[in-house]
């Protein structure tokens, strides 16, 4: 029985990186490709955001003399080389793919519509949303949020390297607090990492829940759709 049918996963460009911390693992990208496959065929309709990260962050260090906008344009084009890669290693598994982006670039990916976008998941296909809303001083938690409104996801998977949510990062500080349900207000008030604000408060303006887990634990995306008890849950 599946707790949610349609679903947004929110993948870190650094979840590619796999090890290496830069750039795309081989091996990485297709584990995260089979057990996405997996997932899609317990007829869970799939639609992915990834970050950039692992080649170019618009606030990181590197950028810190840069413009602003100049940046997150940069941070975006990131998003869609590695969507890109992970189209194909999704389609070396026989994951029937399409990546939408929002900066449109018709050579590579289609331009985002969001009807185009319904029709491909009714169809059975994954839909990576590129590009992420387009616009600078956006995160990619906040595409994430909005295209999971638009196409009426049941819920926002956010893949981490950790079990869940923490008081304090629980990687430093050894009696961190694990919250295995927490409301959307209390993420905002103690200024938790989950997502960014903004992401957080659409997803609480529009009562999509969110769940955060761990993505290094092979198989918890399936557990987290069939509903088994895994990582943290933010909702009302």
């Amino acid at each position: 029985m599946l707790a949610f049918k349609r679903i947004l996963l929110k993948l870190s460009g650094e979840a590619l990186a796999g090890e290496k911390g830069f750039g795309i693992e081989t091996a990485r990208i297709h584990s995260i490709a089979a057990e996405i496959r997996e997932v899609q065929e317990l007829g869970v309709e799939m639609a992915l955001v990834v970050g950039g990260g692992n080649f170019f962050r618009g606030v990181a260090e590197q950028a810190r003399d840069m413009d602003r906008v100049s940046a997150d344009h940069m941070g975006m084009l990131a998003t869609v080389i590695n969507s890109l890669a992970l189209q194909d290693a999704l389609e070396k598994q026989g994951v029937h793919t399409r990546v939408m982006s929002a900066i449109e670039m018709n050579q590579v990916a289609e331009p985002f519509i969001r009807r185009r976008a319904l029709r491909h998941l009714e169809k059975g296909r994954a839909v990576i949303f590129a590009g992420g809303t387009g616009n600078p001083y956006f995160s990619t938690d906040t595409a994430a949020s909005l295209r999971a409104m638009e196409i009426k996801a049941d819920v926002i998977m956010k893949a981490t390297r950790v079990d869940g949510i923490y008081d304090a990062d629980p990687r430093v500080v050894s009696g961190a607090k694990k919250f295995d349900r927490i409301e959307y207000l209390e993420v905002l008030k103690r200024g938790l990492r989950v997502m960014d604000a903004t992401a957080v408060s659409l997803c609480q303006e529009n009562n999509l829940p969110i769940v955060v887990f761990n993505l290094n634990v092979h198989g918890n995306i399936k557990r987290v759709v069939s509903g088994e008890k895994v990582g943290s849950l933010v909702s009302a």
